[in-house]
């Protein structure tokens, strides 16, 4: 267990983003079983958003999880909007009054009286992080939201938001590929006593190495469209992932368990939410607690961001 703030959680949690959107067609009974497994191999961090799937990924987490919600962590976001059919995102949105009806709306989709953790999505450029913040504060008054964070904020948004009502957690993508969280808002969070929420660990699936998260992308798949896995990205991508699985073959773990030992090395403020859709992935992923890494081998994972093409 850690702790993100006062909050308590599993040390591995999951993200539920790709079983609504994303990453292609995703089987929904699939997905409740790799959540009602979750469930009993002791993860209690659930991630989800009112914006994934346009709030169908937050009923799909509500029910899989049905009586055995207050056994874990569920945390949600508000901020961002989406296309109602595709739940594509399409903007910011961080008005107090579009807030407050966001809170009811996530409550009700849930299926729950009280949410745990309450990020804004993302901060609106044209609302002071202060008045999108205060909103989200009602909530925890009205005892409806428990704990409050902010994803993907800058340094000075973050110490804003603090300032206005105590973060619990800081959610940013972090992992071999992506490390800019480390440059300057990683050391305020730790100053101001907030946890890490990593998302994206395995580099949206690449560090897996795994061909349907690399070169076989589905039709449907948006990682398709990114740079990232086209051309010359891909191929100096792919020598990395190589790396990281030769540390695999050393340690007798697979690629992406070493990806997330990595990150649970960087502190134990770190919580690590790798997405999955599949019981046998996340029996997998969950591995990766029991994996331990040499220095020298943390100094040469370190290497595989400055390399990649991310």
């Amino acid at each position: 267990m850690r702790h993100l703030g006062e909050l308590e959680v599993s040390d591995i949690g999951l993200g539920c983003l790709g079983m609504s959107w994303a990453y292609g067609y995703a089987d929904p009974g699939l997905a409740r079983q790799t959540i009602t497994l979750a469930v009993e191999e002791g993860v209690t961090l659930f991630d989800t958003a009112a914006s994934y799937g346009h709030g169908n990924n937050e009923r799909l987490l509500g029910q899989a999880l049905g009586r055995r919600r207050s056994e874990v962590v569920v945390a949600t976001k508000t901020g961002l909007t989406s296309l109602p059919v595709f739940g594509i995102p399409t903007g910011r949105d961080g008005r107090p009054r579009t807030i407050r009806r966001a809170v009811d709306d996530s409550l009700r989709r849930l299926g729950t009286d009280w949410i745990d953790l309450y990020y804004l999505h993302r901060v609106d450029p044209k609302v002071p992080v202060e008045e999108s913040i205060g909103a989200m504060a009602e909530a925890v008054q009205a005892g409806k939201v428990r704990y409050l964070g902010v994803s993907e904020a800058t340094a000075e948004e973050v110490r804003r938001a603090h300032a206005t009502h105590p973060l619990s957690a800081l959610q940013m993508e972090w992992s071999l590929f992506r490390r800019k969280v480390e440059d300057q808002v990683l050391g305020v969070a730790r100053e101001l006593g907030i946890g890490v929420v990593a998302y994206s660990p395995l580099g949206q699936g690449m560090l897996t190495g795994h061909p349907s998260s690399t070169t076989r992308l589905g039709r449907l798949d948006y990682r398709r469209f990114m740079p990232r896995w086209r051309g010359d990205g891909l191929r100096t991508n792919m020598r990395q992932v190589a790396v990281v699985q030769e540390v695999a073959d050393q340690v007798g773990a697979s690629a992406a368990q070493v990806a997330l030992a990595w990150l649970l090395a960087k502190g134990e403020d770190v919580v690590p939410i790798p997405g999955t859709t599949k019981p046998h992935n996340l029996r997998s992923n969950l591995g990766a607690s029991t994996v331990r890494l040499s220095p020298q081998q943390v100094e040469r994972l370190d290497a595989v961001a400055a390399a990649s093409r991310f």
